[in-house]
């Protein structure tokens, strides 16, 4: 995918000085859909009729 602003001086001065952050924000964005992913297809622990385990603070 071609940046929309990339015949802009502006645009590459921006990346020289701060990197490129859209591309930094895509790249964490997916890691996080990935590890999402991951865990939703994971097995659930969860077993209907046992009570709630007990929270650390209550």
């Amino acid at each position: 995918m071609i940046p929309v602003f990339d015949d802009t001086p502006i645009y590459h001065r921006l990346i020289i000085e701060r990197g490129d952050v859209p591309a930094q924000v895509k790249g964490e964005a997916e890691r996080i859909k990935r590890d999402l992913d991951r865990v939703m297809s994971a097995p659930s622990s969860f077993t209907p009729g046992l009570p709630a385990q007990r929270s650390f603070f209550g």
